[in-house]
């Protein structure tokens, strides 16, 4: 087994070194407390583009507040320009980010097609610019998540490790896939350990990992400083300490009680409802709900779906849910 070493952060010390990752439509608010909660040591915002004419937006709204959360906050930004993620990071401060963590690992098209996200890979001298634009404008630390590269063909995520670490990043996260593999096929791990060859600043690996076994593998074999849960945290946010205890003693955890399960899972489907209020909190509350149902009742779950998909008021949707998990 790996030794395990903190990760530090500028100032910051993690408390665990496995980390939520930043997902749009997933780390919101109500989800980055509930696993910071459960030992995730780092929650990272979903992307925000921070630009004046978005600020009143209610995107914007709920995705910049932080009140009430552990420090240190984490804000992802995303843009593609150098002087626009620089502006971006100073309002980030202003809104309460300790860490600004810079996006050029999401492979959205809608993003891509703005040429930012992993679209930004393909261009090293502008990565360059905006890395030291970035760093140079804030006086907290600055992280970057990032893809293995543009396709199998341009595997350039050790290069662009190196003009990182020169630009004064502190952290880097790296996913293992490159922007044309989206989410589809097998992550790999070799780039990522190629990576954190090249560099001495702290290389969270990600992509795949959805076992505490795994999560330990992974370390081994990249010896990263850290692992980051995204997809495999849907429906199952008690995997940041399954791998906390995995990682500590090299045994598996006893599974969480179904009963606190539950009332876990309650409490962070009425938090969705109070955040976001009834309107889009019963909505949003629906993807949370499939995904709890999904771990926890995999084979009898889709007729229970198809009911509460249907739901349009939020106590009913609470009620119905409550009473089926209640069921199990």
């Amino acid at each position: 087994m790996t030794p395990l070493v903190s990760v530090q952060i500028g100032p910051y010390k993690l408390d665990s070194i496995a980390l939520l990752a930043p997902m749009a439509g997933t780390s919101d608010k109500p989800f980055r407390m509930l696993c910071r909660s459960l030992g995730a040591g780092l929650t990272t915002s979903e992307m925000v583009v921070i630009q004046d004419h978005l600020l009143n937006t209610n995107k914007s709204k709920y995705r910049l507040n932080f009140e009430g959360e552990k420090t240190p906050i984490s804000i992802q930004i995303a843009g593609s320009e150098a002087q626009e993620l620089a502006l971006a990071a100073q309002k980030a401060v202003e809104f309460g980010a300790d860490i600004i963590d810079i996006n050029m690992g999401c492979p959205a098209k809608k993003v891509c097609n703005k040429a930012s996200g992993s679209a930004l890979m393909q261009n090293e001298t502008l990565v360059k610019n905006i890395l030291e634009s970035v760093v140079s404008a804030v006086s907290i630390p600055v992280t970057l998540k990032m893809r293995t590269g543009w396709d199998s063909d341009n595997k350039n995520a050790p290069t662009i490790a190196q003009i990182a670490e020169q630009a004064g990043i502190q952290m880097l996260s790296v996913h293992g896939r490159t922007k044309a593999d989206k989410y589809n096929g097998m992550a790999e791990y070799d780039t990522i350990k190629s990576v954190v060859n090249q560099v001495s600043i702290p290389v969270i690996a990600n992509g795949d990992i959805t076992s505490a076994q795994k999560a330990q593998q992974v370390l081994d074999y990249t010896q990263a400083a850290g692992i980051m849960i995204g997809r495999a945290a849907q429906g199952n946010p008690w995997i940041f300490s399954e791998v906390n205890h995995y990682l500590n003693s090299g045994k598996i955890s006893d599974p969480v009680p179904l009963k606190e399960q539950k009332s876990t899972i309650l409490e962070h489907i009425a938090q969705i409802h109070v955040f976001y209020g009834d309107f889009l909190g019963l909505r949003l509350a629906r993807k949370h709900i499939l995904w709890y149902a999904t771990h926890l009742d995999k084979n009898h779950m889709q007729q229970f779906w198809q009911t509460i998909n249907k739901i349009t008021d939020r106590e009913q949707q609470f009620t119905l849910f409550e009473n089926y998990l209640n069921q199990l």
